[in-house]
């Protein structure tokens, strides 16, 4: 594995407020740099947590404004920029009885005038899937839990049309809470839970996959395997593109639902680890770890050669309200 040099870690201005699995983004733009913060879950880990607050980074000045939220309060929910409009995903809610439902919905928010409008529904229901853009244009939903089950869907939003078409299904088992993004042409994805008919029912996956978008058709895509990153399996780590390297930061071994205890009954504990995955050269690469471990992230916003974990869950399912930034100079020299 080749080393990722000039890169490193900056702690910036925390969120006003402890927030975990939420959804988001970053946009450049004529007036200014920004990173977008919606939905998730409170220090409390209870579903009564749960909640439809946004924020708003304003990287110029490192400051943080609170902004209107989406109509409806879920988690698990995914955020990407198309040419300055955002697009968030899915999410599912939780009851007071436990009972847990996989939205369709589709809410997009502009955020030059600051308003939420909402979009076609997703075909299928899918929370905690990896969302990518392709060429600033269509946006991929990659597999996910659907209420009851995983799914291996490919579904793909154009939000220049507002309609949803299927794409070539992933190959491997469907998952939830895997990691990934678009670079180029290529997606890839890596590891998540899926689920077994036998034994424990959620079992973290030790797997990459890479597919390629054909632009003449991009419904069609060419999947093939991977060897899996270097070190364990993980779960809930953020993703984000960046040139041709797709990132990665974070996440946990021991999967678990959204209180950060494990399926199997024992608290979950972040890992600090990065990497990235170079999809010209088809290899792995090594980042500096993040200074202070965090997991249960649905995504990495990017923001030119900037990209930024927002609040997430700390040692001892810590809900925290850091931001970390990785900051990056020449790549891959």
């Amino acid at each position: 594995m080749d080393t990722l040099l000039h890169a490193q870690w900056v702690e910036v201005a925390p969120l006003p407020t402890p927030v975990t699995n939420n959804a988001v983004a970053g946009v450049a733009g004529a007036d200014g740099e920004f990173v977008f913060s919606f939905l998730g879950l409170g220090s409390t880990r209870s579903y009564s947590g749960i909640h439809r607050r946004a924020f708003r980074y304003d990287v110029g000045l490192d400051t943080w404004s609170e902004i209107e939220g989406p109509p409806l309060a879920r988690i698990a929910a995914t955020a990407v920029n198309v040419r300055g409009t955002i697009y968030l995903f899915s999410g599912y809610t939780v009851a007071a009885d436990g009972g847990e439902r996989t939205l369709p919905d589709v809410d997009i928010y502009d955020p030059r005038n600051g308003t939420w409008r909402s979009g076609a529904p997703m075909p299928v229901p899918a929370d905690d899937a990896v969302s990518a853009v392709w060429r600033d244009s269509l946006i991929y939903m990659i597999s996910g839990w659907s209420d009851r089950d995983n799914v291996r869907d490919v579904q793909v939003y154009d939000p220049f049309t507002d309609s949803w078409t299927a794409a070539t299904p992933i190959p491997g088992p469907p998952v939830f809470g895997h990691a990934g993004a678009i670079a180029g042409n290529t997606i890839l994805y890596v590891d998540g839970v899926r689920t077994a008919a036998t034994g424990p029912r959620f079992r973290i996956t030790n797997a990459a996959y890479r597919g390629e978008i054909d632009p003449e058709d991009p419904s069609h895509i060419v999947w093939q395997e991977l060897p899996p990153h270097p070190g364990p399996p993980r779960y809930r780590m953020a993703a984000g593109a960046l040139g041709s390297r797709i990132v990665f930061a974070g996440g946990t071994a021991n999967p678990y639902n959204y209180s950060g205890i494990g399926y199997d009954g024992n608290p979950s504990e972040p890992v600090a680890a990065a990497f990235a995955f170079d999809v010209q050269t088809g290899r792995w690469e090594s980042l500096p770890a993040e200074p202070v471990a965090s997991m249960d992230h649905r995504g990495l916003a990017v923001v030119g050669k900037r990209l930024f974990v927002v609040g997430g869950m700390l040692a001892d399912q810590h809900v925290t309200p850091r931001v970390q930034r990785l900051d990056f100079g020449r790549l891959g020299e």
